[in-house]
């Protein structure tokens, strides 16, 4: 039977990756996708202390190390394949079709960087292309055969999954994946990826946190009634609260996790679950995945960025 040996997960937002002198510039698009305004006015005494350049330095070399520190892991465990869990922002699926629940289920999946999301027209974005795509499409190893058996055990668990095994031509696999691929993995030892993709971002059929932590329960026990030996590891991949930082919310996130606290994590807020702290979902389906293994936070970063509190709670963790 599979067994999965290996839990990972981590923020991949471009703040991540990013060179802290470039953290100023990604805070001019937070005043056009957040209530900057209203931010700003109730801007806290000990903002001040998290903009000083010194402060976002180390916060950057914390990030690195953390990520250094989950791809040695991943080396060292050394796992035969790799469940991701992640989140498509109409990079994969377009409007014609977004699905709840999917699993690719084909030979390999691919990284076109000629298909890249979003505006890369600011240096602030431009900045970190390394971290999601490479220079040349790259195709990602799959696993056909356990794949397919993991969307009949998902409908088997009452879970109506969609499945593909060919992307279209002109769209890429999404950041949430490549980043695992380009940052967790090494590169010269691409581990055999199966995506697994939750609507966690597009309105208006994104599932519910209990529905997550259910899903999760169904896919570990779709991977270990695989009758092979494979050695899994099931990564999440995003969040944790952005682009304004909520503490108290990833707080309850990494705490829940850490305790194996169903309710905690399936009661949480769905209206702070929106655009990016949705990713949180991703984590709460591992969750689910990883009872069978005890979580470590790697370290929590609350990268604040501007005086409104905007940002990235970065978050690594492992479970073994």
């Amino acid at each position: 039977m599979a067994k999965i040996v290996l839990g990972l997960a981590m923020s991949h937002s471009p703040q991540v990756s990013q060179e802290p002198k470039w953290w100023s510039e990604q805070a001019q698009i937070d005043q056009r996708r957040t209530p900057y305004q209203d931010l700003l006015g109730r801007k806290p005494a000990w903002m001040d202390a998290e903009l000083d350049f010194n402060t976002w330095e180390r916060k950057h070399n914390e990030a690195q190390a953390a990520i250094s520190h989950l791809s040695q892991v991943l080396e060292d465990v050394n796992p035969e394949l790799v469940v991701v869990i992640g989140d498509d922002q109409e990079e994969l699926f377009l409007e014609d079709c977004t699905p709840t629940f999917s699993v690719f289920w084909g030979d390999e999946s691919w990284d076109r960087p000629n298909f890249i999301h979003g505006d890369m027209s600011m240096p602030s974005r431009a900045s970190v292309l390394w971290a999601f795509h490479g220079e040349e499409a790259e195709p990602y190893p799959g696993s056909p055969k356990v794949a397919r058996h993991l969307i009949e055990r998902l409908m088997h668990e009452s879970f109506d999954v969609a499945q593909y095994s060919r992307q279209h031509e002109e769209r890429s696999l999404g950041h949430a994946f490549t980043f695992v691929r380009r940052r967790i993995m090494r590169k010269d030892k691409v581990v055999p990826m199966i995506p697994v993709l939750i609507n966690t971002y597009v309105p208006p059929n994104q599932p519910s946190p209990a529905r997550c932590y259910a899903f999760g329960q169904a896919l570990r026990k779709a991977i270990e009634s695989w009758p092979g030996s494979e050695r899994v590891a099931v990564i999440a991949s995003g969040g944790l609260s952005h682009f304004v930082i909520d503490p108290d919310l990833d707080r309850q996130v990494l705490d829940g996790l850490v305790r194996k606290d169903k309710e905690s994590l399936s009661s949480l807020p769905v209206q702070k679950l929106q655009s990016g702290s949705s990713e949180i979902l991703n984590w709460v389906a591992a969750g689910g995945a990883l009872e069978g293994l005890q979580m470590e936070i790697i370290n929590y970063i609350p990268g604040y960025r501007s005086e409104a509190g905007t940002g990235v709670g970065m978050a690594f963790a492992k479970w073994l």
